[in-house]
């Protein structure tokens, strides 16, 4: 009997989604009142600063109160959990049901490639799995969308592989 695919739990996501609504918006203190001041967060530190006082009226402050639920924090938006991979060792550290790759940032085209071909093997999501594949052109055809299907994903990863060797044998070559 063929395996099924466990789709991942998505009640942390819902706790999450629900206690979100309930946040305030947290806003820097006198953004509504000033263009000059942006709206991103700033913690008040004045001495007769309303906010920071907690005065009746103003708006919350930021607390440790306003936490996420346990059960949902560190989680990735589609669910899994986010397991940073340099190399394809590492990729056995990864937990295919709960977890997903994110390749670091370090990471070259060619390993990039040979870590994306693994992790499709042992059925692993990989977060950033997009590809540049040929920098040259100004098109926007030269990246992998994750959205794209799987065995288009795959013959671009065909050819680049091709390329990789090609090139690596035209510099033995060279030699």
């Amino acid at each position: 009997m063929a395996e099924r695919k466990t789709s991942l739990p998505q009640k942390p996501l819902r706790i999450r989604k629900r206690a979100k609504e309930h946040k305030p918006d947290f806003v820097r203190p006198e953004s509504w009142r000033y263009v000059r001041i942006g709206k991103s967060w700033r913690r008040p530190t004045g001495l007769d600063h309303k906010v920071r006082r907690k005065i009746k009226g103003w708006p919350a402050g930021v607390s440790v109160g306003y936490k996420g639920p346990k059960i949902a924090r560190g989680l990735h938006p589609s669910g899994y959990r986010e397991v940073l991979v340099h190399n394809i060792g590492e990729l056995s550290l990864v937990d295919p049901k709960t977890q997903a790759a994110r390749i670091g940032h370090t990471v070259g085209k060619r390993k990039k490639i040979e870590i994306i071909k693994e992790a499709k093997t042992r059925d692993i999501y990989v977060l950033n799995a997009k590809i540049a594949i040929n920098p040259d052109k100004e098109k926007d055809e030269s990246i992998v969308d994750e959205e794209q299907p799987i065995e288009e994903v795959e013959e671009v990863i065909d050819e680049n592989m091709d390329q990789l060797e090609n090139k690596t044998s035209g510099d033995e070559k060279d030699q």
